[in-house]
C-alpha cells in the first residue's frame, strides 16, 4: 500500500466540473486581477470568519508583510514570534528591517508561550505574532489581554487554521488587530497556486492595506504610501470560492481521521512512544481535542496537520520511507537556530520545548479523501519500528 502525505487529486475529481467553469469564467471575462471573483471570495470570507474586514492578497506570507507594514513596523521596532513555526512568521518581520524577537512555545500546543510572551515585551515591541499552529487556536484572550494592557498589535498567523475556533466560537484571524491567512495548496482550503488574506474589524486599517495591496495608490499611479504588489488573481479566487462552501465537510473529515489515529494508537499499544493521546485539556495540541468536542466548539482544532512526537524520529520514519508512507517534519530548526538570524545573538539551548519539538514533531497522512485502511496502515507501519511504543 501507498499512503502519500497529501493526495490533491480525489478532490479535484469531485469538484472538476464547478472549477474547471469558475476558470472558464474568468477567461471568458478577460478581467484577470482585482475583479467580480475577488470581491466575491471577500464578502463570503467576511461572512464566513465573522469579521469586518477581508482583502484577498498574494500569498500568506505576503499577508503578514502587509499587515506589519500597514502597522508601520520598521526599524528600531520589535516584533515578538514563536520560535517554532513556517519561516514566513520571522522572515516579514527581518524583511522591514524591524527585530523579530523569538519566545518559546508551550510545550502542550506548541503555540506562542503567553507567558514567555509578556516577559520579553520592551518599549520597543510593537506587535505579536500568535501562530495557530497545525490547525489549532493559540490561547487568544490572554495574548489578547497582555496585548491590550502593552499597546501592542496582534498579527495573527492564521496560514495553517482557517475554519479554526476559539473557545468562545470565535474564529481564528477575526480575534486580533488583524489576521493573516494562506491559500497555499495544502492548506484545509487550498487555490492553484499562492493565494492569502487579510482580515482586520479594524476600517482605518483596512482602507490602508486596501491601498497598500496596489503599491500604495488609491488611483493609478498616484501613491500616497508606499506599498506592493500584493494582489490576489481573479483565477484563484474563482477556484477558492468554488471550495469554500466544502471546507466545513473537509475539517469535519479530517478530525475523523485524527480520531482513528488516536484510537489505533491507543489499542497497538503506541501512546506512550509514539505522542499525547490521553485527552485532557492540556495534551491537547499535537492530537484532535476530545475535551472541545465535548464542550460544543467543533471547530477548536481543525486539523491542518497530523503531528505525533516520536523520540526515534529518524527510525519511525525509515520505516515509513520504506513501507511507502509519506510524511514530514515541520519543523525542523527553530528561527534562533536558522544561519540567516545568527546575528541576533540566540544560542542553542535557549528555547528547550522548541528544540525538543524540532527533534520530535512528525507529521503523518489527514487529509479527507484518507481510507481508514490506509490510515491502520500508517499505524501499523510505525508498529513495526523497534522501540516505537517504549516509555520516553
Amino acid at each position: 500500500m501507498t499512503v502519500p502525505l497529501l493526495d490533491l487529486a480525489p478532490q479535484y475529481a469531485a469538484l472538476r466540473e464547478a472549477l474547471e467553469a469558475a476558470v472558464l469564467r474568468v477567461s471568458a471575462s478577460q478581467r484577470f486581477i482585482l475583479g467580480s471573483e475577488v470581491e466575491g471570495l471577500e464578502r463570503e470570507m467576511e461572512s464566513y470568519l465573522g469579521v469586518r474586514h477581508a482583502l484577498g492578497v498574494s500569498s500568506g506570507t505576503d499577508a503578514l508583510l502587509l499587515a506589519m507594514m500597514a502597522l508601520g513596523i520598521g526599524p528600531g521596532d520589535e516584533v515578538i514570534v514563536p520560535v517554532f513555526s513556517f519561516f514566513a512568521t520571522a522572515g516579514t518581520v527581518a524583511r522591514l528591517g524591524a527585530r523579530p524577537v523569538f519566545v518559546d512555545v508551550d510545550p502542550a500546543t506548541y503555540t506562542i508561550d503567553p507567558d514567555r510572551f509578556e516577559t520579553a515585551i520592551t518599549p520597543r515591541t510593537r506587535a505579536v505574532v500568535p501562530v495557530h499552529l497545525y490547525g489549532q487556536s493559540a490561547e487568544m484572550d490572554r495574548i489578547v489581554e497582555i496585548a491590550d494592557r502593552h499597546g501592542i498589535a496582534v498579527v495573527e498567523d492564521a496560514a495553517q487554521s482557517i475554519g479554526a475556533q476559539w473557545r468562545d466560537g470565535r474564529r481564528t484571524g477575526a480575534i486580533g488587530t488583524v489576521g493573516c491567512f494562506s491559500f497555499f495548496p495544502s492548506k484545509n482550503l487550498g487555490a492553484f497556486g499562492d493565494g492569502g488574506l487579510v482580515t482586520t474589524n479594524d476600517t482605518e486599517l483596512y482602507e490602508r492595506m486596501r491601498i497598500m495591496r496596489v503599491h500604495g495608490g488609491e488611483r493609478r499611479y498616484y501613491h500616497a504610501v508606499i506599498g506592493g504588489n500584493f494582489r490576489l488573481d481573479e483565477i484563484q479566487a474563482a477556484v477558492l470560492r468554488v471550495k469554500l462552501p466544502h471546507l466545513a465537510g473537509w475539517s469535519a473529515r479530517r478530525r475523523d481521521n485524527a480520531d482513528l489515529y488516536n484510537r489505533l494508537f491507543v489499542e497497538a499499544g503506541l501512546s506512550e512512544g509514539v505522542g499525547r493521546l490521553d485527552f485532557d485539556e492540556r495534551n491537547r495540541a499535537l492530537l484532535p481535542l476530545q475535551a472541545y468536542r465535548e464542550s460544543g466548539v467543533e471547530d477548536y482544532h481543525i486539523i491542518n496537520q497530523y503531528v505525533i512526537r516520536v523520540e526515534n524520529r529518524d527510525a519511525v520514519r525509515a520505516t515509513l520511507a520504506e513501507r511507502g508512507v509519506g510524511n514530514e517534519v515541520y519543523y525542523p530548526v527553530p528561527f534562533h537556530m536558522q544561519e540567516c538570524f545568527a546575528d541576533l545573538g540566540y544560542r542553542e539551548g535557549e528555547f528547550p520545548v522548541a528544540e525538543r519539538a524540532a527533534r520530535e514533531v512528525l507529521a503523518l497522512p489527514v487529509y479527507p479523501e484518507l481510507a481508514d485502511a490506509q490510515i491502520a496502515y500508517v499505524v501499523e507501519s510505525i508498529g513495526l519500528t523497534e522501540n516505537a511504543g517504549s516509555e520516553r
